[in-house]
């Protein structure tokens, strides 16, 4: 399992038994956790930079557990839920699986299963940053390209060939060789298919 020192499991849950139970579970399994007695407080503790996941209460009174969560859509937010529901809940946690929620588990439930849940949940956030880290990383390093070296590079990764990108951009082939070598040594690519898949990681991002 993928796991991250930084990663915190935050319960949101108006059930203060719940809450203690989930508390006095996941901490003796060595995890980090935060918990909130509604979505409102969750929100005003909320940061962009928040690591693990959110286990999450559908019903809850004034803000709901599924009303947190398109907040926390709008807002960008990276952080996977679990949503705990009611057997009358199911179809609206499938609901919101389907606009991003990671998983539900019913009560009663067993803590295995939970538990089971959480580490997929958290195994997949570490997945994701690792990806935006990278992401992020290539993003930057395409910041030090020059205008000429991005049209150098857009046409190497388009499979042009030295020639090719000489007539088009009405440059000498040396030119060409000189901005390519360039290009692979700011993007940190030593084969062009490296070089391929960082211009096409970045895209996929945007």
């Amino acid at each position: 399992m993928m796991r991250d020192a930084e990663q915190v499991i935050y319960v949101v849950d108006d059930d203060e038994a719940m809450r203690d139970s989930m508390n006095w579970l996941l901490e003796g399994e060595g995890y980090a956790v935060a918990c909130f007695e509604s979505g409102e407080h969750f929100l005003a503790a909320y940061r962009d930079d928040m690591r693990g996941c959110l286990v999450l209460d559908v019903r809850m009174p004034e803000m709901s557990g599924l009303e947190l969560h398109e907040h926390l859509a709008d807002r960008g937010s990276a952080l996977p839920v679990i949503f705990v529901t009611g057997h009358g809940d199911v179809p609206m946690a499938v609901a919101a699986l389907q606009r991003g929620a990671c998983d539900f588990i019913e009560k009663p439930f067993h803590n295995e299963d939970l538990l089971a849940r959480i580490r997929r949940a958290l195994t997949l956030e570490c997945e994701n940053a690792t990806r935006r880290k990278r992401s992020d990383a290539i993003a930057q390093r395409l910041e030090t390209l020059t205008q000429r070296e991005r049209e150098v590079m857009d046409l190497v990764v388009a499979g042009k060939l030295n020639k090719q990108i000489a007539d088009s951009l009405e440059i000498s082939m040396k030119t060409v060789e000189a901005h390519r070598a360039r290009v692979m040594d700011k993007m940190g690519a030593r084969t062009l298919a490296e070089l391929v898949r960082a211009v096409m990681e970045t895209t996929k991002a945007e």
